[in-house]
């Protein structure tokens, strides 16, 4: 594993991260229902990812790389909050927690494949499963609000 391998890894976690903080400000542009309930979620799952990055840029940082600012248009893990993005069109509760719950799907598996890349060391890869932890965290409470939603 190398020094560059490493730090494209993170900058591909980076990206989706973005792609996250993104996704949830279009969700909360976009919500006309709930907004009481959801837009708190919404903005602690932004801040979340913001808290991601900031510890994924630091040891990016240690590698000797410069962290990628954008989103995940140029990432090689997973794009698919580009496209939730681009779909958002409903603007009731259920719709909009549908498309975000694709988001978290896209980001849970950025994680599940930073961590099978064999590219990490063993401390980026403590660090990522726990980012990966509270990450699925977030995508279990979108689809349970979702489900309710639908129901």
């Amino acid at each position: 594993m190398t020094n560059e391998n490493q730090i494209e890894v993170l900058n591909d976690l980076v990206r989706i991260n973005n792609d996250r903080v993104e996704g949830y400000r279009k969700a909360l542009e976009n919500l006309k229902d709930d907004k009481g309930l959801l837009a708190p979620l919404f903005l602690s799952l932004q801040q979340e990812s913001r808290g991601n990055n900031q510890e994924l840029i630091a040891e990016i940082s240690k590698l000797g790389g410069t962290a990628d600012e954008g989103t995940t248009t140029g990432g090689k893990i997973y794009r698919a909050w580009m496209d939730v993005k681009a779909t958002f069109g409903g603007d009731d509760a259920a719709a909009v927690l549908s498309s975000c719950e694709g988001g978290e799907d896209a980001a849970k598996r950025a994680y599940q494949m930073a961590l099978e890349s064999g590219d990490l060391s063993p401390d980026l890869s403590a660090l990522v499963a726990r980012q990966q932890g509270v990450q699925r965290e977030g995508h279990d409470h979108i689809k349970a609000l979702r489900d309710q939603y639908k129901a």
